[in-house]
């Protein structure tokens, strides 16, 4: 464990860290798929409400009151990495698939230890098993609903 003061920094760091790369995305790609990643962030707010209510995991640190405390989670790593996966994968949907299962993967079994050894965030009735297919199905629900809005 680590002091209040030092996840806080931590959590700083996760939120800043990965927009200082959205420079080198590119304007246009950055537009083309923010609005298919800013949706898939509001239904992860939604599932992280759902999931603090069906005690999924715990997030023992607190922003703000009344605010889940995976928001930079969601609005540093995901939202950016979300958009870099989409650039190098978009329309290589084999390629997609295999890229999120690397990249969940490293989130749920070495990312989310790390997380519960600062104090972070820990998994309470929801297996890493059963994590990783959470994340397989948004994964691929924003590659479908990506391509749904450029349709559009």
């Amino acid at each position: 464990m680590c002091s209040m003061k030092n996840k806080k920094k931590y959590i700083i760091l996760m939120f800043i860290l990965p927009w200082l790369s959205s420079p080198f995305i590119g304007k246009k790609t950055f537009k083309r798929f923010l609005p298919g990643s800013l949706f898939m962030c509001f239904y992860l707010i939604i599932e992280g409400i759902i999931a603090e209510r069906k005690k999924w995991w715990w997030f023992p640190v607190h922003i703000k009151p009344n605010i889940i405390s995976e928001l930079p989670l969601i609005f540093g790593p995901f939202i950016i990495g979300s958009i870099w996966v989409l650039k190098y994968t978009f329309g290589k949907f084999a390629l997609y698939i295999k890229a999120n299962l690397v990249i969940d993967t490293f989130f749920t079994y070495i990312l989310l230890h790390w997380f519960k050894k600062i104090g972070y965030a820990s998994l309470v009735r929801l297996s890493k098993f059963k994590l990783s297919l959470l994340f397989f199905i948004k994964s691929s629900y924003n590659v479908c609903l990506s391509i749904l809005l450029r349709e559009i």
